[in-house]
């Protein structure tokens, strides 16, 4: 990003792709900020990941991120969300810019999801390692402590819709079993969230399964665009800081081309995107 230009875009990163489907309501909500997305795409996927190796992945992207001038960075992963903002908002922003925030979709998903639940019994689909974190559980009970929690790890949507093909036969197989096993533990679940951003792209698949059944699905894009959209107005210094000329950027640690490629599945239409370097 060109400094000279004085651009301060609010920085988006996800591990791949599935960040984008935040990025795309962010853009919606908030459609006048400069926005810079960074895709990992060339160490993704992070959900087997141990907590030390997402933890220094996402870390070296926050750093660039930075490096491009941004004020505020969103990471729009679940599994970076869950093992890698902590340490970094508490051990590492003061050592490379105090003044700049670091925040993640766990929390703002924690904190309206008992909202939609008349059973008081939510299910959450997730990567292994976002649901080996515990972190769900943990957020919620702290706003939601009469919800019970259960989860069902989805090692293999992330792959099937990262190569397009959850519209397959065999993806259907998949996407069956792991529902089914999620609400094979409580009857009452009568509110799943989409704990990856990815999940939103196979949402109708899921509905098909579910049928009648008075289930309701969450995704995060919207509850994530809307909490940044309080947060800038509570925090208005740091809202002053990021600049408002409608611009967008796309970068990602692989090749650009295909990650140009796989950017229409995920935001509708294609993007311009270029290959950079992390640390």
């Amino acid at each position: 990003m060109d400094k000279k230009l004085q651009v301060a875009p609010i920085g988006v990163f996800d591990s791949g792709y599935g960040g984008l489907t935040v990025l795309k309501e962010l853009q919606a909500q908030l459609p006048q900020y400069d926005f810079i997305y960074l895709g990992d795409n060339a160490r993704a996927p992070y959900g087997n990941r141990s907590f030390e190796v997402v933890y220094q992945y996402t870390l070296s992207c926050v750093r660039w991120l930075f490096e491009q001038n941004c004020p505020l960075v969103i990471l729009a992963c679940n599994t970076a969300s869950a093992k890698a903002l902590r340490t970094i908002q508490q051990n590492d922003l003061s050592n490379i810019d105090s003044t700049k925030r670091v925040l993640g979709v766990i929390r703002p998903t924690a904190e309206v999801i008992g909202k939609h639940t008349k059973t008081k019994v939510i299910g959450i689909l997730g990567t292994s390692g976002t649901v080996q974190s515990n972190s769900y559980p943990i957020e919620i009970n702290k706003f939601f402590p009469e919800v019970a929690v259960y989860q069902h790890p989805c090692p293999m949507w992330v792959p099937l819709i990262e190569n397009n093909e959850f519209l397959s036969a065999g993806a259907y197989y998949f996407i069956e079993q792991d529902l089914e096993r999620l609400l094979s533990q409580n009857s009452n679940i009568d509110t799943i969230l989409l704990g990856c951003t990815h999940y939103p792209l196979i949402e109708p698949i899921l509905k098909k399964i579910i049928g009648s059944r008075p289930i309701t699905l969450l995704s995060q894009g919207a509850i994530v665009a809307h909490s940044l959209d309080d947060y800038l107005k509570r925090h208005v210094e740091l809202r002053d800081r990021c600049t408002r000329s409608a611009t967008h950027k796309y970068c990602t640690t692989d090749d650009y081309t295909i990650f140009e490629d796989h950017s229409r599945l995920f935001l509708g239409h294609r993007i311009k995107a270029e290959s950079i370097q992390v640390q």
